[in-house]
C-alpha cells in the first residue's frame, strides 16, 4: 500500500530545497501568498505554453495592467495584440471576459472558493483549483498533465489516457491535505516539469523514487499509457500580403467567433481541401512560396501571394508593427511575402 504521508513529506522537503523562482510565485512556506490576479494570469498563460515562453508575456502584462481592473478596462483589440504569439486565442477572449466579471461582480477582488471561481467566464476545473490552492491556500486538487504523469508513474496505472483521468484525479486527491496545499500543488508542477519528464525522467533525482511503482517496473517512461490519436487532418489556404509602397501592409480583423477570433490577420481564402484563389483586391499578385502551421485539430499549408496596391477596407499597419501583433501563422506568411516582395 502506498505510503501517502511519507511521499508527501518527501516531495515538500524537496520543494523547499529546489523550488523554481518564477515571477508569479511566492517562495516555499511564505506566509504572504501570491496575489490571485497573478496566479490566475500565469495559469491561463501557461495552458499549452512553456514557462520560458510565458514569462516575458507575464512581465509585460503585469507591468502594463498591474491589477485585474486595469486589464478589464483594456480594449479587446489591444489585448489580442498583446497576446499575439501565445497561441490558443480563445484564452485571450476568456481572459478579458473573466477580468471584466471579477471587476463588475466582485469589485475587482477574486472570489476565494473553487465553486465561485468555476463560475467565472473561461475558468475551468484546473484553473479554479490552482487559484484556490496557490493564492488562497485552500486544499484543492490541482491536476494538469504534469500531475497526471506523476500519478500514473507513481501508481503504475495501466489504464490509458484519456480514460484514466477520473482515476488519476482520485489518486492525486489522496495527497491533498489542509497543510501547505499551495506549496503541494506547485511542488507537483515542478517535479513533473523538471524531474518526472515525459521523456528520459530523472529517476535518480526524484524524491518519490522510493515509492514509485512505475520505477519498479524498470520502464517508468512508458507511463502514462495513451490511446493512439487519430491522424490530424490537413487543410490548405491562400494568404495575401498586400503592401502600399510606403512600408505598410494590409491587415483585416477576423470575425469574433471561430479560429483566431477577434485577432488581426492577413486577408486569406477559406481553409479547406481545395481553397479558391480569391485575392482581396485586383493587383499584380505573384507567388511567394508557402508556409506550414499546425493547430490543435488540423495542420495547414498557406500559399503566400504578394502585391502592391491600395484599398479602404483594410487596417493599414507598418510592417514591423504588424509582425509583432499578428498570430504566428500570419507572421510566418507576412515574413515570407515581404522577403519575396
Amino acid at each position: 500500500m502506498t505510503d501517502v504521508p511519507s511521499l508527501r513529506a518527501a516531495l515538500l522537503d524537496w520543494y523547499d530545497a529546489h523550488a523554481r523562482s518564477l515571477p508569479w510565485r511566492a517562495p516555499p512556506g511564505a506566509t504572504t501568498k501570491t496575489a490571485p490576479y497573478r496566479v490566475w494570469l500565469s495559469e491561463v498563460m501557461l495552458q499549452q505554453t512553456t514557462v520560458p515562453h510565458a514569462a516575458p508575456y507575464f512581465e509585460r502584462f503585469t507591468t502594463r495592467w498591474p491589477t485585474v481592473a486595469d486589464l478589464a478596462a483594456v480594449e479587446d483589440a489591444e489585448l489580442m495584440a498583446a497576446w499575439a504569439g501565445l497561441g490558443y486565442y480563445a484564452r485571450a477572449r476568456n481572459l478579458l471576459a473573466c477580468a471584466r466579471a471579477v471587476t463588475a461582480e466582485y469589485g475587482g477582488v477574486f472570489p476565494q472558493t473553487e465553486t465561485e471561481l468555476l463560475a467565472l467566464p473561461g475558468v475551468g476545473a484546473y484553473t479554479a483549483a490552482a487559484v484556490a490552492a496557490i493564492a488562497f491556500d485552500q486544499p484543492a486538487n490541482v491536476v494538469d498533465g504534469n500531475v497526471e504523469r506523476v500519478m500514473s508513474r507513481l501508481f503504475a496505472l495501466e489504464t490509458p489516457l484519456p480514460a484514466a483521468r477520473p482515476e488519476l484525479r482520485r489518486l492525486a486527491a489522496l495527497f491533498v491535505y489542509d497543510d501547505r496545499p499551495g506549496d503541494w500543488a506547485q511542488a507537483l508542477m515542478d517535479l513533473g516539469s523538471g524531474v518526472c519528464r515525459p521523456r528520459s525522467p530523472l529517476c535518480d533525482q526524484c524524491p518519490l523514487a522510493f515509492g514509485c511503482e512505475g520505477l519498479k517496473t524498470g520502464t517508468p517512461e512508458r507511463y502514462p499509457l495513451k490511446t493512439k490519436k487519430a491522424e490530424r487532418p490537413h487543410r490548405r489556404g491562400h494568404a495575401y500580403v498586400l503592401t502600399d509602397g510606403s512600408g505598410r501592409v494590409a491587415l483585416v480583423r477576423r470575425p469574433d467567433k471561430g479560429l483566431l477570433g477577434g485577432m488581426a490577420g492577413l486577408p486569406t481564402s477559406d481553409w479547406s481541401a481545395a481553397p479558391e484563389f480569391t485575392p482581396p483586391v485586383d493587383a499584380g499578385w505573384s507567388a511567394a512560396g508557402s508556409v506550414e502551421h499546425v493547430f490543435t485539430h488540423f495542420s495547414l499549408t498557406l500559399e503566400v501571394h504578394v502585391a502592391e496596391g491600395g484599398g479602404d477596407d483594410f487596417l493599414w499597419t507598418p510592417a514591423e508593427e504588424a509582425a509583432k501583433a499578428l498570430p504566428t501563422v500570419f507572421r510566418k506568411a507576412l515574413e515570407r511575402g515581404l522577403a519575396a516582395a
